[in-house]
């Protein structure tokens, strides 16, 4: 029984993170199915060679290309980029790969859906930039060329973000050979786009709220943060500069849903306290995320 308790949150997490990911999957897929392909929008990853090759050798289709590239790269580059993240980028790869085969049968597409290259180069950023956050948040991508930028980075001097930049810029180029200066042009703006957007996602996913609060009942607020909000505290004494009197000062990081609640709890409990609150998107450790 003790095992089952045990083990139960890190199913839930795991579940939970499986449920996000193939969310993520299926933004991206949708993007790239609907509205990269049919336009011939090269803005990096496998997708993008994908495209280009599906146009050069139409041997195979572009979701065929795809799915066989993907599993090439996975072979390759499982031992590099670790198991857990190597078995969710696996599940990622090969999942985008089904849908994208899946939807090439139910719902053929010979042309873009609309006249408006424009607009559909806007849901082709938006949706694969926020199908990819999801996954990276998740510890996990759709495979291609993230797993060629960390083979990179293992024997190269190339940090993860340059070779990933230098990759689908590469791949991004290619575009104006296969598809034209115009639809070039649209996919070099899509790839600066959507490496700008996919980073305020993230961001935007992983935010947090640091609190420092200078208070004179500390043993109240500490136990709000442990026993409610499931969260520990650092506190040490301070003494105030200007009053003389003894203080503590308790720092902790909560999850924004929860900021809200610890503001008017700490106001509660003593209303002159002093609290400075800041936004911030990179909190490893217990209960966040992992190193």
């Amino acid at each position: 029984m003790k095992n089952k308790k045990k083990q139960q949150p890190k199913f839930l997490q795991q579940l939970s993170a499986y449920f996000y990911m193939t969310v993520g999957v299926l933004l991206l897929t949708v993007g790239v199915y609907f509205f990269k392909i049919p336009n011939g929008f090269v803005t990096g990853g496998v997708s993008g060679i994908g495209t280009v090759l599906g146009k050069a050798l139409p041997i195979l289709s572009s979701a065929t290309w795809i799915a066989v590239i993907n599993m090439v790269l996975l072979l390759l580059g499982f031992t590099v980029v670790g198991k857990e993240t190597g078995v969710r980028t696996a599940y990622c790869s090969i999942a985008f790969s089904l849908f994208s085969m899946l939807l090439e049968q139910i719902v053929p597409l010979e042309k873009p859906l609309t006249g408006q290259p424009f607009l559909e180069l806007v849901y082709a950023i938006i949706l694969t930039a926020a199908g990819s956050a999801i996954m990276f948040s998740q510890s996990a991508s759709s495979g291609g060329t993230d797993i060629v930028a960390l083979i990179l980075k293992k024997y190269t001097r190339l940090n993860v973000g340059q070779a990933l930049l230098y990759s689908d810029f590469l791949i991004c180029a290619s575009s104006f050979l296969t598809f034209g200066v115009e639809i070039g042009l649209f996919s070099m703006v899509g790839l600066f786009a959507k490496a700008f957007l996919v980073d305020g996602i993230i961001d935007n996913i992983n935010s947090c709220k640091y609190f420092m609060v200078i208070t004179e009942k500390p043993e109240e607020v500490s136990a709000f943060v442990i026993k409610e909000l499931n969260h520990s505290v650092t506190t040490h004494k301070v003494v105030g500069g200007f009053s003389g009197t003894d203080k503590t000062m308790i720092h902790t990081v909560c999850h924004r849903i929860d900021a809200i609640r610890l503001r008017k709890k700490v106001k509660e409990i003593d209303p002159n306290a002093f609290s400075v609150i800041t936004t911030t998107s990179e909190i490893v450790g217990r209960g966040f995320r992992g190193v």
